[in-house]
């Protein structure tokens, strides 16, 4: 399943790869805390959903995260530059099911609302 957020902030992708790390993690999320220090690409959190290593990497158009022992392979980037947008930040969450319950659909928006209300305050 996938999911899009679009938030209507003109930003360079340089920008986005600059503010959209591990090290800024409050300020991405309020859904997620630090359970320790970051190392370039990875940090241990909790969250919603449980504890997990958030991966971090740079992509054509901005970041990718991922929740690397996530059973959903639970993953999004932030870009710019590129459709369904171009002119703005697009979120796009994916995970691996078909089908999920009601309850972890909420959770997701819920997640999305957050995370998009803290980019479009961040940027």
């Amino acid at each position: 399943m996938e999911y899009f957020r679009i938030i209507e902030v003109t930003v360079t992708e340089q920008t986005i790869k600059d503010n959209c790390t591990l090290q800024n993690l409050e300020l991405l999320s309020n859904e997620f805390i630090s359970l320790g220090l970051p190392s370039a690409n990875t940090l241990q959190i909790g969250g919603i959903w449980g504890e997990f290593t958030l991966s971090w990497c740079k992509i054509k158009g901005g970041v990718r995260f991922a929740l690397l022992e996530c059973p959903n392979a639970l993953a999004w980037t932030v870009t710019t530059g590129y459709a369904p947008k171009p002119d703005a930040i697009v979120v796009h969450l994916t995970i691996n099911r078909t089908e999920i319950k009601p309850a972890f659909v909420e959770e997701i928006e819920d997640f999305l609302a957050d995370h998009s209300e803290c980019l479009n305050t961040l940027f």
